[in-house]
């Protein structure tokens, strides 16, 4: 224990947090475990290159992705209640049934037509966020997935506007 703490003051980019303003912090952080209070105070004694190595051996050890970790965190958490309410019951369920109360959907570009090459990728980069060789790459290799998991209303807006562009697209 001691040899961290000297290692610690060896270190040029070490840094302590102001005692005011942690205890500050403290009382106004909602109560946790003493596991989890303790990790989160090395945490919050990383540098930013540490943390982001960190945040990456994180996410590759949980399995988890960027677009898991966006929008509050709700990802993973939504995919098991989305596979639980489809119903897979009978053989008697037309496929129809099962699209209707699928709540999610993936949304997959299955062509373009070449004129609109160049409005089909820039569409997108806007949806996904890619950069423009990632999204090119996407485009040419349709048939592909663009988003995992989007909410119909959301899906079918999407869907839409990729084919008012000049693209084909379905829903899975």
């Amino acid at each position: 224990m001691a040899a961290r703490f000297a290692l610690r003051a060896l270190r040029p980019h070490a840094r302590a947090a102001p005692a005011a303003s942690f205890r500050r912090r403290q009382l106004c952080a909602p109560a946790a475990s003493e596991k989890v209070t303790k990790i989160c105070d090395e945490v919050c004694q990383l540098n930013v290159l540490e943390l982001t190595e960190f945040l990456e051996l994180f996410k590759a050890r949980a399995g988890l992705s960027d677009a898991d970790l966006q929008g509050g965190g709700g990802g993973v958490m939504m995919a098991a209640p989305a596979a639980a309410a489809a119903p897979g019951g009978g053989d008697d369920a037309p496929a129809e049934a099962a699209a209707e109360a699928k709540e999610y959907f993936d949304i997959k570009l299955t062509g373009f037509d070449a004129t609109a090459k160049i409005k089909v990728i820039k569409e997108v980069r806007a949806l996904t966020g890619l950069g423009l060789k990632e999204a090119k790459d996407v485009v040419e290799g349709a048939p592909s997935t663009i988003k995992k998991e989007v909410k119909k209303e959301e899906a079918d807006e999407i869907v839409a506007k990729l084919v008012a562009l000049g693209a084909t697209a379905e829903l899975e």
